[in-house]
Protein backbone atom coordinates (compact mmCIF):
# COMPACT_ATOMS: atom_id res chain seq x y z
CA UNK A 1 0.00 0.00 0.00
CA UNK A 2 1.25 3.69 -0.97
CA UNK A 3 1.87 5.82 1.36
CA UNK A 4 -0.46 8.85 0.80
CA UNK A 5 1.92 11.92 -0.28
CA UNK A 6 4.01 9.95 -2.56
CA UNK A 7 2.81 11.54 -5.26
CA UNK A 8 3.82 11.40 -8.90
CA UNK A 9 5.54 13.78 -11.32
CA UNK A 10 6.53 14.46 -14.89
CA UNK A 11 10.00 14.78 -14.86
CA UNK A 12 11.45 16.90 -17.60
CA UNK A 13 9.09 17.38 -21.23
CA UNK A 14 9.72 14.01 -22.99
CA UNK A 15 6.88 11.88 -20.77
CA UNK A 16 8.91 10.33 -17.95
CA UNK A 17 7.01 9.74 -15.08
CA UNK A 18 8.44 9.43 -11.84
CA UNK A 19 7.64 9.24 -7.97
CA UNK A 20 8.25 12.62 -6.77
CA UNK A 21 10.49 11.47 -4.05
CA UNK A 22 13.40 8.93 -5.09
CA UNK A 23 16.17 6.56 -3.55
CA UNK A 24 19.41 7.27 -4.04
CA UNK A 25 20.94 4.19 -3.69
CA UNK A 26 24.76 4.85 -3.88
CA UNK A 27 25.64 4.16 0.07
CA UNK A 28 23.97 0.66 0.08
CA UNK A 29 27.51 0.23 -2.30
CA UNK A 30 30.03 2.47 -0.17
CA UNK A 31 31.61 4.98 -0.48
CA UNK A 32 30.03 5.51 3.16
CA UNK A 33 31.61 3.00 5.02
CA UNK A 34 30.83 -0.72 4.42
CA UNK A 35 28.27 -2.20 1.88
CA UNK A 36 25.26 -2.66 3.80
CA UNK A 37 24.35 -6.79 3.82
CA UNK A 38 22.41 -7.48 0.33
CA UNK A 39 19.51 -8.58 2.29
CA UNK A 40 19.36 -5.83 4.04
CA UNK A 41 19.88 -3.93 0.86
CA UNK A 42 16.91 -5.42 -1.21
CA UNK A 43 14.50 -5.32 1.89
CA UNK A 44 14.94 -1.69 1.73
CA UNK A 45 14.02 -1.42 -1.94
CA UNK A 46 10.93 -3.32 -1.92
CA UNK A 47 9.83 -1.22 0.89
CA UNK A 48 10.76 1.37 -1.03
CA UNK A 49 8.20 0.58 -3.80
CA UNK A 50 5.42 -0.19 -0.95
CA UNK A 51 5.53 3.06 0.24
CA UNK A 52 5.33 4.53 -3.21
CA UNK A 53 8.64 5.49 -4.12
CA UNK A 54 9.97 3.84 -7.54
CA UNK A 55 12.34 6.39 -8.80
CA UNK A 56 15.63 4.51 -8.32
CA UNK A 57 19.48 6.01 -8.99
CA UNK A 58 21.99 4.29 -9.37
CA UNK A 59 25.70 4.02 -11.26
CA UNK A 60 28.20 2.21 -13.07
CA UNK A 61 30.92 3.31 -10.37
CA UNK A 62 28.97 2.60 -7.27
CA UNK A 63 30.65 -0.14 -6.26
CA UNK A 64 32.03 -0.29 -8.65
CA UNK A 65 29.59 -2.20 -10.75
CA UNK A 66 28.22 -3.85 -7.55
CA UNK A 67 25.24 -1.49 -6.87
CA UNK A 68 23.49 -2.39 -10.24
CA UNK A 69 23.96 -5.95 -9.90
CA UNK A 70 22.45 -5.36 -6.40
CA UNK A 71 19.74 -3.51 -8.22
CA UNK A 72 18.96 -6.25 -10.52
CA UNK A 73 18.73 -8.63 -8.04
CA UNK A 74 16.25 -6.65 -5.80
CA UNK A 75 14.04 -5.83 -9.06
CA UNK A 76 13.53 -9.29 -10.76
CA UNK A 77 10.82 -11.62 -11.13
CA UNK A 78 8.13 -8.83 -12.39
CA UNK A 79 9.21 -6.05 -10.36
CA UNK A 80 11.29 -3.72 -12.46
CA UNK A 81 8.17 -3.15 -14.16
CA UNK A 82 7.11 -1.26 -10.87
CA UNK A 83 9.91 1.08 -10.82
CA UNK A 84 11.86 3.80 -13.31
CA UNK A 85 15.80 3.25 -13.24
CA UNK A 86 18.39 5.69 -13.64
CA UNK A 87 21.65 4.94 -14.30
CA UNK A 88 24.69 6.71 -14.84
CA UNK A 89 28.13 6.17 -17.10
CA UNK A 90 31.02 8.42 -16.95
CA UNK A 91 33.64 7.53 -14.43
CA UNK A 92 36.22 4.85 -14.88
CA UNK A 93 39.27 4.12 -12.68
CA UNK A 94 42.95 4.23 -14.71
CA UNK A 95 46.38 3.54 -12.93
CA UNK A 96 44.82 4.28 -9.96
CA UNK A 97 43.28 7.73 -10.44
CA UNK A 98 39.76 8.18 -11.44
CA UNK A 99 39.42 9.26 -14.95
CA UNK A 100 36.32 11.07 -16.94
CA UNK A 101 35.13 9.63 -20.46
CA UNK A 102 32.79 10.71 -22.89
CA UNK A 103 34.05 9.60 -26.24
CA UNK A 104 31.64 7.52 -28.41
CA UNK A 105 33.10 4.03 -28.11
CA UNK A 106 33.08 3.82 -24.53
CA UNK A 107 29.58 5.78 -24.15
CA UNK A 108 28.30 2.55 -26.07
CA UNK A 109 30.50 0.04 -24.54
CA UNK A 110 29.06 1.61 -20.92
CA UNK A 111 25.76 1.38 -21.38
CA UNK A 112 25.90 -2.01 -22.53
CA UNK A 113 27.94 -3.38 -19.71
CA UNK A 114 25.24 -1.69 -17.51
CA UNK A 115 22.15 -3.44 -19.54
CA UNK A 116 23.90 -6.50 -18.57
CA UNK A 117 24.69 -5.83 -14.88
CA UNK A 118 20.99 -4.21 -14.46
CA UNK A 119 19.42 -7.09 -16.69
CA UNK A 120 17.06 -5.01 -18.54
CA UNK A 121 17.17 -4.76 -22.80
CA UNK A 122 16.65 -0.91 -21.78
CA UNK A 123 17.36 1.93 -19.45
CA UNK A 124 15.00 4.35 -18.36
CA UNK A 125 16.64 7.22 -17.54
CA UNK A 126 20.78 7.39 -18.43
CA UNK A 127 23.12 10.24 -17.24
CA UNK A 128 26.82 11.22 -18.35
CA UNK A 129 27.76 11.13 -14.75
CA UNK A 130 30.06 14.11 -15.15
CA UNK A 131 31.38 15.63 -18.26
CA UNK A 132 34.39 14.78 -20.34
CA UNK A 133 36.01 18.25 -20.64
CA UNK A 134 38.24 17.05 -23.36
CA UNK A 135 35.26 15.87 -25.81
CA UNK A 136 32.93 18.31 -26.98
CA UNK A 137 28.88 17.45 -25.47
CA UNK A 138 27.75 17.10 -29.04
CA UNK A 139 30.13 14.09 -29.98
CA UNK A 140 28.74 12.47 -26.26
CA UNK A 141 24.90 13.01 -26.91
CA UNK A 142 25.77 11.80 -30.58
CA UNK A 143 26.24 8.52 -29.44
CA UNK A 144 23.24 8.97 -26.49
CA UNK A 145 20.99 9.58 -29.27
CA UNK A 146 22.07 6.53 -31.18
CA UNK A 147 21.25 4.31 -28.17
CA UNK A 148 17.56 6.14 -27.71
CA UNK A 149 17.27 5.23 -31.32
CA UNK A 150 18.33 1.84 -31.10
CA UNK A 151 15.95 1.02 -28.06
CA UNK A 152 18.77 0.82 -25.27
CA UNK A 153 17.44 3.77 -23.38
CA UNK A 154 15.05 6.27 -22.86
CA UNK A 155 15.36 9.35 -21.83
CA UNK A 156 18.90 11.37 -21.59
CA UNK A 157 20.42 12.83 -18.28
CA UNK A 158 23.37 14.88 -17.50
CA UNK A 159 25.27 15.89 -13.94
CA UNK A 160 27.10 18.25 -13.35
CA UNK A 161 26.98 20.26 -16.51
CA UNK A 162 27.01 23.65 -17.10
CA UNK A 163 24.43 25.77 -18.54
CA UNK A 164 25.94 26.01 -21.75
CA UNK A 165 26.77 22.62 -21.53
CA UNK A 166 23.02 21.67 -20.62
CA UNK A 167 22.27 23.87 -23.68
CA UNK A 168 24.51 22.28 -26.30
CA UNK A 169 23.39 19.07 -25.29
CA UNK A 170 20.15 19.72 -25.52
CA UNK A 171 20.12 20.98 -29.26
CA UNK A 172 21.42 17.71 -30.22
CA UNK A 173 18.81 15.60 -28.58
CA UNK A 174 16.36 16.67 -25.67
CA UNK A 175 17.30 16.31 -22.64
CA UNK A 176 15.16 14.63 -19.83
CA UNK A 177 16.88 15.66 -16.17
CA UNK A 178 19.90 17.22 -15.15
CA UNK A 179 21.07 15.80 -12.09
CA UNK A 180 22.53 18.20 -9.02
CA UNK A 181 23.46 18.91 -5.32
CA UNK A 182 21.19 21.37 -4.02
CA UNK A 183 20.19 21.59 -0.37
CA UNK A 184 20.02 24.35 1.92
CA UNK A 185 24.18 24.50 1.94
CA UNK A 186 24.43 23.85 -1.69
CA UNK A 187 22.61 26.71 -3.98
CA UNK A 188 24.83 28.21 -6.49
CA UNK A 189 22.60 25.93 -9.09
CA UNK A 190 19.90 28.27 -8.60
CA UNK A 191 21.60 31.54 -10.40
CA UNK A 192 22.19 29.71 -13.98
CA UNK A 193 21.81 25.91 -13.91
CA UNK A 194 17.69 26.03 -12.55
CA UNK A 195 16.50 28.56 -14.48
CA UNK A 196 18.26 27.03 -17.82
CA UNK A 197 16.50 24.05 -17.25
CA UNK A 198 13.13 25.59 -16.49
CA UNK A 199 13.27 27.75 -19.97
CA UNK A 200 14.54 24.01 -21.80
CA UNK A 201 11.66 21.98 -19.92
CA UNK A 202 14.51 20.13 -18.64
CA UNK A 203 13.50 18.16 -14.73
CA UNK A 204 16.10 18.45 -11.67
CA UNK A 205 16.70 15.53 -9.88
CA UNK A 206 18.22 17.07 -6.40
CA UNK A 207 21.11 14.73 -5.21
CA UNK A 208 22.46 15.05 -1.14
CA UNK A 209 19.17 17.45 -0.66
CA UNK A 210 20.28 16.72 2.95
CA UNK A 211 24.12 17.85 3.09
CA UNK A 212 25.40 14.86 2.89
CA UNK A 213 23.83 13.75 5.86
CA UNK A 214 24.40 16.99 7.48
CA UNK A 215 21.19 18.22 8.12
CA UNK A 216 20.01 14.62 9.91
CA UNK A 217 22.97 14.54 12.35
CA UNK A 218 24.63 17.59 12.22
CA UNK A 219 28.16 18.58 13.60
CA UNK A 220 28.26 14.80 15.28
CA UNK A 221 27.92 13.17 12.14
CA UNK A 222 31.43 13.29 11.54
CA UNK A 223 32.45 11.80 14.53
CA UNK A 224 30.10 8.71 13.69
CA UNK A 225 31.46 8.20 10.25
CA UNK A 226 33.40 4.90 9.14
CA UNK A 227 37.18 5.00 8.60
CA UNK A 228 37.12 4.29 4.91
CA UNK A 229 33.53 7.15 4.33
CA UNK A 230 34.50 9.66 1.95
CA UNK A 231 32.66 12.40 3.79
CA UNK A 232 35.84 12.44 5.98
CA UNK A 233 38.11 14.34 3.54
CA UNK A 234 35.41 16.63 2.43
CA UNK A 235 35.83 20.53 2.96
CA UNK A 236 33.15 21.30 4.60
CA UNK A 237 33.23 18.42 7.10
CA UNK A 238 36.79 19.87 8.17
CA UNK A 239 36.83 20.93 11.99
CA UNK A 240 37.66 24.28 11.43
CA UNK A 241 34.70 24.69 9.05
CA UNK A 242 31.91 22.32 10.91
CA UNK A 243 31.99 24.67 13.76
CA UNK A 244 31.38 27.47 11.43
CA UNK A 245 28.93 25.19 9.90
CA UNK A 246 26.88 24.17 13.25
CA UNK A 247 25.43 27.58 13.22
CA UNK A 248 23.43 26.93 10.17
CA UNK A 249 22.21 23.30 11.48
CA UNK A 250 21.34 25.70 14.76
CA UNK A 251 18.57 27.71 12.96
CA UNK A 252 17.50 25.28 10.74
CA UNK A 253 17.18 23.26 14.24
CA UNK A 254 14.93 25.85 15.43
CA UNK A 255 12.32 26.32 12.94
CA UNK A 256 11.88 22.73 12.47
CA UNK A 257 10.97 22.63 16.21
CA UNK A 258 8.67 24.90 16.06
CA UNK A 259 7.28 23.01 13.13
CA UNK A 260 6.86 19.88 14.73
CA UNK A 261 9.22 17.90 12.10
CA UNK A 262 13.04 17.01 12.60
CA UNK A 263 15.91 18.64 10.84
CA UNK A 264 16.10 16.11 7.72
CA UNK A 265 12.54 16.49 7.17
CA UNK A 266 12.32 20.37 7.10
CA UNK A 267 15.98 20.52 4.74
CA UNK A 268 13.88 17.45 2.20
CA UNK A 269 10.67 19.81 2.57
CA UNK A 270 12.49 22.93 1.12
CA UNK A 271 13.65 21.40 -1.75
CA UNK A 272 10.69 19.88 -2.64
CA UNK A 273 8.90 23.41 -2.57
CA UNK A 274 10.95 24.78 -5.10
CA UNK A 275 8.74 23.63 -7.63
CA UNK A 276 6.88 20.87 -9.11
CA UNK A 277 9.41 20.19 -11.76
CA UNK A 278 12.34 18.62 -8.67
CA UNK A 279 12.59 14.92 -7.25
CA UNK A 280 15.02 15.23 -4.59
CA UNK A 281 16.64 11.48 -4.49
CA UNK A 282 17.77 11.28 -0.90
CA UNK A 283 19.96 8.18 -0.05
CA UNK A 284 19.80 5.67 3.20
CA UNK A 285 20.72 2.17 4.00
CA UNK A 286 18.12 2.30 6.93
CA UNK A 287 14.50 1.48 6.65
CA UNK A 288 14.03 4.25 9.86
CA UNK A 289 15.32 6.92 8.03
CA UNK A 290 13.51 6.38 4.35
CA UNK A 291 9.96 6.62 6.43
CA UNK A 292 11.60 10.02 8.20
CA UNK A 293 12.68 11.06 4.48
CA UNK A 294 9.38 9.92 3.60
CA UNK A 295 7.60 12.25 6.01
CA UNK A 296 8.97 15.39 4.19
CA UNK A 297 6.68 15.21 1.93
CA UNK A 298 3.88 16.23 4.81
CA UNK A 299 5.45 19.31 5.83
CA UNK A 300 3.91 22.30 4.10
CA UNK A 301 6.16 25.20 4.34
CA UNK A 302 4.56 28.97 4.07
CA UNK A 303 6.34 31.01 1.71
CA UNK A 304 7.01 33.37 4.95
CA UNK A 305 9.02 29.73 6.23
CA UNK A 306 10.50 29.72 2.70
CA UNK A 307 11.85 32.96 3.10
CA UNK A 308 13.45 32.40 6.92
CA UNK A 309 15.65 29.72 5.95
CA UNK A 310 16.84 31.29 2.76
CA UNK A 311 18.00 34.40 4.80
CA UNK A 312 20.11 32.44 6.97
CA UNK A 313 21.22 29.76 4.26
CA UNK A 314 23.45 31.94 2.26
CA UNK A 315 27.06 31.47 0.93
CA UNK A 316 28.44 32.83 3.63
CA UNK A 317 26.43 30.78 5.91
CA UNK A 318 28.71 27.70 4.95
CA UNK A 319 32.51 27.06 4.79
CA UNK A 320 34.37 24.93 2.71
CA UNK A 321 33.91 23.44 -0.96
CA UNK A 322 31.45 21.15 -1.44
CA UNK A 323 34.02 18.72 -3.34
CA UNK A 324 37.62 18.36 -2.93
CA UNK A 325 39.85 20.76 -4.30
CA UNK A 326 41.69 18.25 -6.62
CA UNK A 327 38.46 17.43 -8.57
CA UNK A 328 37.38 20.86 -9.96
CA UNK A 329 36.03 19.16 -13.41
CA UNK A 330 33.22 17.57 -11.28
CA UNK A 331 30.77 20.42 -10.81
CA UNK A 332 28.86 22.63 -13.49
CA UNK A 333 31.72 21.79 -16.20
CA UNK A 334 31.92 22.75 -19.67
CA UNK A 335 33.18 21.22 -23.05
CA UNK A 336 35.37 22.51 -25.81
CA UNK A 337 33.47 23.56 -29.01
CA UNK A 338 32.78 21.11 -31.62
CA UNK A 339 35.00 22.46 -33.96
CA UNK A 340 37.78 21.13 -32.14
CA UNK A 341 37.32 17.63 -32.29
CA UNK A 342 36.61 18.22 -35.72
CA UNK A 343 40.00 19.49 -36.30
CA UNK A 344 41.66 16.66 -34.28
Amino acid sequence: MAVLGVRRMKLGSQGLEVSAQGLGCMGLSGPYGPPKPETDAISLIHHAIDSGVTFFDTSDIYGPHTNELLLAKALKDGVMEKVELATKFGFIFAEGKIEIKGDPAYVRAACAASLKRLDVSCIDLYYQHRIDTRVPIEITMGELKKLVEEGKIKYIGLSEASASTIRRAHAVHPITAVQLEWSLWTRDVEEEIIPTCRELGIGIVAYSPLGRGFFASGPKLVDNLDKNDFRKNLPRFQQENLDHNMILYEKVCAISEKKGCIPAQLALAWVHHQGDDVCPIPGTNKIQNFNQNIGALSVKLTPEEMSELESFAQPESVKGERTMATVPTFKNSDTPPLSSWNAA
